[in-house]
C-alpha cells in the first residue's frame, strides 16, 4: 500500500484500507499485458430468487466479518459455518443444529486480527483443525506483526491454539497441503505486508514446527490457492498480488517442493483493485482455472466506491501453464467470486458479493449471480441489493437437498450503515 503523492486519508478510511486491499500506487510496471476488461450487458433483477436469513449473534455496531467457510466441523452430517471476526479477533463456529438453524460459539479469541480460517486435519487424527491467518493489526502497518495459528481440535470441538510463527509480514491467507511429497501437511502463505510483503511455503519439520521457504518478494499478496494446474499429480500454487502490481502468479511444483514462477496475468490499470481469487474447473474441461475479482474501492480522493472496471474474470487453463483471460461480468466493488451451479442446469455459474458499491443507490447489487448459458457466456442477475457491504460468500448444500445454498459475511467499514448484516444464510425461494 503505497499512497499517491498528496494523498490525505481520513483515519477511518486508513484503518479500513489496511485489510480491504487498498488503492494502488501511481506507478505502472512496464511490459505487463494489458487488461482486456470490457463492459458486459446490464444486470437484471432476480431479487426474489433467493431469501436471506440472519444467523448467529445479533447485528450490533458495524460487524467486520473477514472470512466465512462452509464446513461440517463436527462431522455430524450437517454443514456448519466457520467465520472470522477481524475487529474482535475471534474465530466463530456456527453449528447447524437443525435445517437452517445455527448456534454460534466462539472457539478462539485473541487471534491478533485474524482474516482467514481454513479447515484441515493437520495432525492426522481424524478431526478437523483450523489454520488461522492473522494480520496482527488491521490498521496500515509495515511492521512484522503477522502470525499463523493452528487450532488443534480435540475431537469434541474444543480447540487448543498453537502459535506457529509470529513477527512476520502481515498474513492474509494460509492454505494447507503436502507440497514436497513427504506425507506431511505443509503451509502455503500469502503475506500482504504494507509496502513490503512475501509469498512463502512453510515446510513441516515437526508436529507444530515449520521451516520458511520464500517464493516471491512483493507486497500486496491477497490470496494463495493450491491446485494441480498442469495435471502432473503434484500441488501447484496460484497467488493474487494487489498493490501497484495487480498480478496473478503461478508456481509450478516438481513434486519435491521446488517451484517455478510464471506471471499468468497482469493489469496495466493502476487502480485495478484486485480483491479475491479462487480456483475451479469453470468450463469443465478437466483443467483447473483461476477465478478472480477486482473491486477494491479506494481511490486518491473522495468516498470509497465502485469503479467502471470492477467485476469478475477468469483465466482459462489452456494447458502447458498457458492461460487466457475472460471477463465474466461487471460488479462495482466485487469480492469473493465463487463457482456454483446455482440453477442446477449442468453449467458452472459464478456468484460474487460487493463491498464497495454505491450504497446511496438502493438498486446497487450486493449479491450477484452470473448465470452460465452452457457456452461460457454469463448473464448477470442481481440476487440482492440489501444488506450492503458484503465481503465474503461460500457455497454448500446445507440441508442435504442436493441444492446449493450460500452464506455471506459483511464488513461494514464505511457508511452508510442503514442496511447492515453480519452473517446470513441464503436459500432458493423457487423449487
Amino acid at each position: 500500500m503505497i499512497p499517491r503523492p498528496g494523498f490525505k486519508a481520513t483515519v477511518a478510511l486508513a484503518l479500513l484500507a489496511a485489510f480491504l486491499l487498498p488503492f494502488a500506487a501511481s506507478c505502472r510496471r512496464p511490459g505487463k499485458p494489458k487488461s482486456s476488461v470490457t463492459a458486459k450487458p446490464a444486470a437484471v433483477e432476480y431479487l426474489s430468487y433467493m431469501k436471506g436469513t440472519h444467523i448467529g449473534g445479533p447485528v450490533t455496531g458495524e460487524p467486520w466479518i473477514t472470512h466465512v467457510r462452509a464446513v461440517d466441523l463436527d462431522k455430524d452430517g450437517r454443514m456448519d459455518v466457520v467465520a472470522v471476526e477481524g475487529k474482535d479477533s475471534r474465530i466463530l463456529w456456527l453449528r447447524q443444529t437443525a435445517p437452517g438453524v445455527f448456534e454460534e460459539k466462539t472457539i478462539a479469541a485473541d487471534m491478533r486480527a485474524p482474516v482467514r480460517a481454513e479447515p484441515v486435519d493437520i495432525d492426522g487424527d481424524g478431526d478437523l483443525d483450523l489454520v488461522i491467518a492473522s494480520m496482527g493489526y488491521i490498521f496500515p502497518n509495515n511492521d512484522k506483526i503477522g502470525s499463523i495459528f493452528i487450532l488443534e481440535n480435540d475431537g469434541r470441538q474444543n480447540f487448543k491454539p498453537h502459535l506457529i510463527v509470529e513477527n512476520i509480514m502481515r498474513v492474509t491467507d494460509v492454505q494447507a497441503a503436502d507440497l514436497n511429497g513427504d506425507g506431511k501437511i505443509d503451509l502455503a502463505v500469502a503475506q500482504f505486508g504494507y509496502d513490503q510483503g512475501e509469498v512463502q511455503w512453510f515446510e513441516r519439520t515437526g508436529p507444530w514446527t515449520f521451516t520458511q521457504r520464500k517464493l516471491l518478494d512483493l507486497s500486496g499478496a491477497i490470496n494463495i490457492c493450491v491446485a494441480d494446474f498442469d495435471r502432473n499429480s503434484t500441488p501447484d500454487l496460484v497467488v493474487l498480488i494487489s498493490q501497484q502490481w495487480e498480478e496473478v502468479y503461478l508456481f509450478s511444483n516438481d513434486g519435491r517442493g521446488n517451484f517455478t514462477k510464471k506471471l499468468i496475468y497482469g493489469s496495466t490499470n493502476e487502480d485495478f483493485g484486485s480483491s479475491n481469487l479462487t480456483v475451479c474447473d469453470l468450463n469443465k474441461d478437466g483443467r483447473m482455472d483461476v477465478l478472480f475479482s477486482c473491486g477494491d474501492g479506494f481511490g486518491p480522493v473522495g468516498v470509497p466506491g465502485p469503479r467502471p472496471w470492477h467485476g469478475v474474470q477468469w483465466l482459462e487453463n489452456r494447458g502447458a501453464n498457458n492461460f487466457s483471460f475472460h471477463r465474466v461480468g461487471d460488479l462495482g466493488g466485487a469480492y469473493c467470486p465463487m463457482p456454483v451451479d446455482l440453477d442446477q442446469d449442468g453449467a458452472m455459474d459464478v456468484v460474487a458479493v460487493s463491498n464497495f458499491n454505491d450504497w446511496t443507490n438502493p438498486k446497487s447489487a450486493s449479491l450477484m449471480w452470473y448465470r452460465n448459458d452452457g457456452k461460457m457466456n454469463f448473464e448477470p442477475r442481481i440476487l440482492a441489493n440489501t444488506p450492503t457491504h458484503l465481503l465474503m460468500v461460500d457455497v454448500a448444500d446445507f440441508d442435504g437437498s442436493g441444492k446449493p445454498q450460500l452464506v455471506t459475511g459483511a464488513f461494514h467499514g464505511y457508511p452508510p450503515y442503514d442496511r447492515r448484516s453480519r452473517l446470513m444464510f441464503w436459500k432458493r425461494n423457487t423449487p
